[in-house]
């Protein structure tokens, strides 16, 4: 099975949406510490930021993709991880939507 893909859109500059989504990834990182035994992120380009999350012995990779009126992500799941894809899907939306929403 291939890659899950989430979409959300956005009204913003891409710098701005770059600088939420490092704002946003610093939170979860505190916010899910206890959860989350490893999150690695690295910009790739201006526009691609590579992902990795380390979660209950699982790894889970994915790519974000910043374009001009949304962003991509797509996620790799393990098998099991699968299971939950609908509602990792929901709440990326949530989460990326509540943090490209937000005001300045």
């Amino acid at each position: 099975m291939g890659p899950i893909e989430v979409r959300v859109p956005h009204q913003l500059d891409p710098t701005e949406v770059r600088r939420r989504i490092d704002r946003g990834i610093e939170r979860a990182q505190s916010e899910f510490g206890d959860r989350v035994t490893r999150i690695d992120t690295g910009w790739q380009q201006d526009d691609r930021l590579g992902i990795e999350v380390e979660v209950m012995g699982m790894t889970i990779t994915s790519e974000l993709a910043v374009e001009p009126e949304e962003i991509i992500v797509r996620l790799n799941l393990p098998g099991m991880a699968r299971l939950f894809a609908g509602r990792i899907r929901s709440g990326i939306e949530e989460k990326l939507g509540g943090l490209l929403a937000a005001p300045a």
